[in-house]
């Protein structure tokens, strides 16, 4: 596949994904998101790997839908619909599957389907001067997909006023609403983002790993039913060779 939408890098098992369409602030067509899928699947079977950070290349981090994208909207029927929207659900639902920790290094705007993209890693830092909005509802549109992860990060008003009210926020406010996890200073925001990823190289891979797939799971269920999953988790991580080795080393200190 041409990879010529994104960029690669890998360093000290940190994998970063650079969105390349600098010339159109980074915005999602088909080339796009297929390109992120690929590199997103490719970074799940790779055990080296710590984490992933996504970013954008240029002045923003992505700015949603590029026009072509729209027109494509514009002109097709409902099954085509269909299979562009489940195409970005696919993405998001991916990175919910991806066994490692996804997190959005944003810059600049993330706005609707970038905003989205955004709100589906597991994580978000941000520069001061980043701006955030889910404006779809201006053209008839709805933030669909991301309302699924957006529900589930804020409170049900929280939730209703960012779907439907359009309107766009600085990296504090998003902080604030508990979109985001922290809120860098731009001029040093590159080397902030690798003093914050740096935490996973010194934890255990295997807990990080087994820990988000119990936190997701627990969408929906009961209470005793989450509790049920995290003996099994914990079962699990007992006998993995990073807890065995943990406790061998505790134990002879």
């Amino acid at each position: 596949m041409n990879m010529s939408e994104i960029l690669t890098a890998t360093e000290n098992n940190i994998l970063t994904i650079t969105l390349n369409r600098p010339e159109k602030r980074n915005a999602l067509n088909d080339a796009l998101i297929d390109n992120l899928k690929t590199a997103l699947r490719e970074a799940d079977q790779d055990e080296t790997l710590r984490v992933v950070v996504i970013k954008g290349a240029g002045k923003d981090f992505c700015s949603g839908a590029d026009l072509s994208a729209l027109q494509k909207i514009s002109e097709s029927d409902v099954m085509e619909n269909q299979d562009d929207a489940d195409n970005l659900r696919e993405l998001f639902s991916l990175i919910r599957r991806v066994k490692i920790p996804v997190i959005a290094a944003v810059h600049g705007r993330a706005l609707a389907g970038g905003c989205g993209l955004a709100t589906a890693c597991d994580l978000i830092l941000a520069t001061d001067t980043a701006r955030f909005g889910y404006p779809e509802v201006k053209i008839g549109f709805v933030p669909a997909m991301v309302m699924a992860i957006l529900r589930r990060n804020t409170s049900e008003k929280r939730s209703f006023a960012l779907a439907t009210q359009g309107f766009e926020f600085d990296a504090r406010t998003a902080k604030d609403f508990g979109l985001i996890n922290e809120v860098f200073p731009e001029e040093t925001f590159e080397e902030n983002v690798n003093d914050y990823v740096s935490v996973y190289k010194n934890v255990s891979r295997s807990a990080v790993v087994l820990s988000k797939r119990l936190l997701y799971q627990m969408d929906g269920m009961t209470f005793e039913t989450a509790l049920a999953s995290g003996v099994d988790i914990n079962t699990i991580a007992r006998l993995t060779d990073d807890c065995q080795n943990g406790i061998a080393k505790f134990l002879n200190k």
